[in-house]
């Protein structure tokens, strides 16, 4: 028997021992005789994860209350997997906010110069703030467009500065008591504490390799958190639809929320080096204006024909940095549609149309800056004097409503194709007409015959090519047809081009690029309509419709068979979150593939360090060259759209190597300029690694049988033996390229 005993003791640890150590002694004792009664049960241990090792922390307010002007808050941190994170300290970066949200009025002269309360709605306003001077050594020599001036900047207050104000409940709950004192805030920024008005604590924890936000918002005097004022204009994820969630982390990454940026980001606070408004309204209207934000000064030797000259927003960030918003290429057109950010209907954030409200100064001249005095009484301080739907000139929502008739009377036009066939000559042709909102054909007065469709064939294929068919001849204007005033149509004989001796069989497309001619409103209430156009400054634009796809019989057009569809390389959806309804040309949908070949002929793309360079024109390689998608490298280098993320652009199934081996790529040597013909997965990633190619690099790509050196399309094909996809798996692509 003890023999047994020892060797199930070996097994054990020494808490294991302890125990039953306890256990023979307590056997003992009872065999002794004692009458002794057993102990309490200890408490149980916390179950969580210490915050030093754990993967992830979310932050979560449980509870706020003011007494005395002493703020009080209850939070809890937990993992993703909702379990708690234990052993946070005031010693851990860890900070706090607190604002008000207060019921502004501002006074300002009228259209008649007359000073006049003005109803400015509810607006956060932060309790702690400091006042800040331009720091000298912050402030860049020869910079233009700068005023450094004495700022007040909202501000957040750290755990670490108090001594008492933290408190661990060593279960994964907190509590911590503000610092600042709201109920007597005078200085720098007077700030008149008011329990029925919304309060909001915020919180923003940095570790070393994520940040934790959170925000609480009550009203003090009922202790509630429901049914109270609120400031929900935007949501992040309608950011989200052009920025990447990573690339909107600010402040060296500890403030991602958008509730915690507005709660600092006041009408009080300004950047002291460049003397500019930080107001989150402001601030966020002016960035995006981008290098189209101008002002008025006609007295300029850089003035425009309007008298304009450029006015980039910009700020001096911490230890100095430019962050030089006029290099800033707003991707939205027209940039007049609100609703790209200004989301409303089912799920948008609570106040999503106060955007319409006509309470805001501060997104108008953030985006029209003073251009608006050259033909404005400067007495008139107000653009809401006269800017609402009451007043003298149109609201912001009528103006910009405007400008967005056209753009979406056109989405509900189409484009009809007809008689598809040759002509005697064996010529394509084929009969179009654009159908209005009623379905009915359009007057020609009313269709720019200046604008284009375009035919293609192999639009089945991934990548067709065309190196023997010029793009320009698969092009034509209406003007180039001849036009049946009965039937409103135009019938297009494409005579510069010859059909493919094998088109039989063949997937064909038609689209358009076709535009409708609109006036540009004006002063007063204009009516916004059609417009006649041979009239002087019209605009034009193009109608939305899907491309007509069908299959070639010997004699025509074969429209009971289906047609092959093109596998989804990217997702137009995600183009158009971005650009809206105006990409670049021809802005009827993502069709650059027709004319954006693998194979098209290049063109010059020379430098100063590269005087003979040539670039290709195909689409992969303009969509990732494309100055707007890299941002990481270059522009304003704020990083706030994150090119390298492949799934902005492509869909789930967009990225995959090895499935087109016949395809070839058409370069240019950046040195000498000749052609060189590149195999199928090695132009892909030429698209984007061309300029930083190394030799180590190129010598991966040729080992794994990829040609960088061909001379023509044959020889890439008959030498080509790519074995990228062996390694290069989309999972790992994706891992890679920052998914």
């Amino acid at each position: 028997m003890m023999k047994k005993f020892n060797s199930f003791n070996l097994k054990k640890s020494a808490a294991a021992k302890a125990v039953l150590s306890a256990g023979i002694l307590s056997l003992a004792l009872a065999g002794c005789g004692s009458d002794g009664s057993d102990g309490e049960d200890g408490k149980p241990g916390p179950i969580g994860v210490n915050i030093d090792s754990a993967k992830s922390v979310n932050a979560i307010f449980t509870n706020a209350a003011v007494e005395a002007g002493i703020v009080t808050v209850d939070f809890t941190l937990e993992n993703d997997n909702g379990v708690a994170v234990l052993g946070l300290t005031k010693d851990h970066d860890l900070r706090f906010g607190i604002a008000q949200l207060a019921h502004v009025t501002e006074t300002m002269n009228d259209k008649d110069g007359v000073p006049t309360e003005y109803d400015r709605g509810y607006q956060w306003q932060a309790y702690i703030n400091a006042e800040k001077s331009p720091n000298p050594d912050w402030v860049p020599e020869g910079e233009s467009d700068i005023n450094p001036t004495n700022q007040f900047q909202a501000n957040v207050e750290k755990a670490s500065d108090c001594e008492t104000c933290f408190v661990d409940n060593n279960d994964g709950t907190y509590t911590y008591s503000f610092q600042q004192n709201i109920g007597n805030v005078t200085t720098p920024v007077e700030v008149i504490y008011n329990a029925d008005y919304t309060q909001r604590a915020t919180l923003e924890l940095e570790l070393p390799s994520f940040a934790a936000n959170a925000n609480y918002d009550w009203q003090p005097s009922t202790g509630t958190t429901d049914g109270i004022q609120t400031r929900e204009v935007v949501s992040i994820e309608t950011c989200y639809t052009c920025h990447q969630p990573d690339s909107l982390e600010f402040h060296g990454g500890r403030r991602i929320n958008l509730e915690n940026c507005v709660s600092c980001h006041t009408a009080t606070s300004g950047d002291p080096e460049s003397g500019n408004s930080v107001d989150f309204t402001y601030m966020i209207h002016a960035i995006h204006k981008g290098n189209s934000r101008t002002t008025y000064s006609p007295d300029s030797p850089d003035a425009d024909e309007n008298g304009n000259i450029p006015a980039p927003y910009k700020v001096i960030g911490y230890g100095g940095g430019v962050h030089d918003y006029g290099k800033v290429m707003f991707p939205q057109g027209p940039a007049a549609d609100c609703t790209s950010c200004h989301v409303t209907g089912e799920n948008a954030p609570v106040n999503a149309d106060l955007f319409e409200a006509n309470q805001s100064n501060q997104a108008c001249i953030a985006c029209h800056t003073t251009m608006p005095k050259a033909y404005h009484d400067p007495s008139n301080e107000n653009c809401m004097s006269c800017h609402i739907e009451e007043g003298y000139a149109r609201s912001a929502k009528e103006a910009h409503g405007d400008i967005m008739k056209a753009y979406n009377e056109t989405q509900e036009m189409s484009v009809q194709f007809s008689e598809i066939g040759v002509d005697s000559d064996g010529k394509f042709t084929t009969t179009v007409q654009v159908l209005g909102t009623d379905g009915l054909p359009l007057a020609a007065e009313f269709v720019d015959t200046g604008s284009r469709i375009v035919m293609a064939w192999d639009s089945d294929k991934d990548f067709p090519s065309y190196s023997e068919a010029s793009y320009s001849k698969r092009r034509m204007k209406l003007s180039e047809g001849i036009y049946d005033a009965a039937a409103n149509a135009w019938v297009m004989t494409y005579a510069g081009i010859d059909l493919p001796a094998d088109a039989s069989g063949k997937t064909f497309e038609l689209w358009s690029a076709l535009k409708i001619c609109y006036n540009n409103g004006g002063y007063g209430r204009p009516v916004v309509e059609m417009t006649d156009c041979t009239t002087e400054g019209v605009r034009k634009v193009e109608v939305k419709d899907e491309p007509f796809h069908f299959i070639w019989s010997d004699t025509g057009a074969d429209l009971d068979t289906a047609p092959m569809a093109r596998r989804d390389i990217i997702d137009p959806t995600k183009c158009a979150g971005c650009h809206n309804q105006e990409i670049y040309h021809y802005n009827n949908g993502v069709n650059c593939q027709t004319c954006h070949t693998s194979d098209k002929t290049t063109k010059s793309n020379a430098s100063e360090q590269y005087p003979n360079a040539k670039k290709p024109t195909s689409f992969a390689y303009k969509a990732h060259e494309a100055e707007g998608h890299y941002l990481k490298y270059a522009g304003v280098g704020s990083s706030t759209v994150v090119k390298t993320d492949c799934m902005t652009c492509h869909t789930d199934d967009g990225i995959q190597l090895g499935r087109a081996p016949e395809r070839t790529w058409r370069y240019g040597d950046m040195l000498t300029g000749e052609d060189m013909w590149v195999s199928s997965d090695a132009g892909s990633c030429m698209s984007c690694h061309q300029k930083y190619l190394s030799d180590s690099g190129k010598s991966h790509i040729e080992t794994n049988g990829g040609i960088l050196d061909g001379i023509s399309a044959e020889d890439v094909q008959n030498r080509a033996k790519e074995t990228c996809s062996t390694c290069h798996s989309p999972e790992k692509l994706m891992e890679l390229h920052g998914n």
